[in-house]
């Protein structure tokens, strides 16, 4: 019954932003976790970054720290993702997944093995 919907993907110059939204449904658990991951053609899935909504916690990968901020606006029951300063190599498919009982912690990485739904992905492209 868990259902995760992203958005907010497209074509970006490099240096430009865009801000992908996580819509989740179906879910009640206290501790839950929204995570996004990216995958690239060729690469190994990644953890982006993720959001413990109870206690704001959150994680970001050491390649995107400093340019991306995850969010989550409860009334809405959605995650964002602001990406900021966007490189060629932040092209990829990303997902929004859901992990019950997970604190999202700095400088531990999140692994895709943790959580249990996942959304469709939505392409990020970034070229001139």
């Amino acid at each position: 019954q868990v259902q995760l919907v992203e958005s907010g993907g497209g074509l970006v110059q490099p240096g430009g932003s865009l801000r992908l939204s996580c819509a989740a449904s179906g879910f009640t658990l206290h501790n839950d976790a929204i995570g996004w991951f990216r995958q690239a053609p060729g690469k190994e899935r990644e953890g982006v970054s993720c959001i413990t909504a109870s206690v704001g916690s959150t994680f970001y990968a050491r390649s995107v720290k400093g340019r991306f901020t995850i969010s989550r606006d409860a009334a809405k029951n959605t995650v964002y993702l602001q990406m900021n300063n966007l490189k060629p190599e932040d092209t990829a498919v990303y997902y929004c997944a859901l992990a019950p009982m997970l604190f999202c912690e700095d400088n531990s990485p999140i692994s895709q093995r943790d959580f249990e739904s996942w959304g469709q992905g939505t392409q990020v492209t970034v070229s001139s």
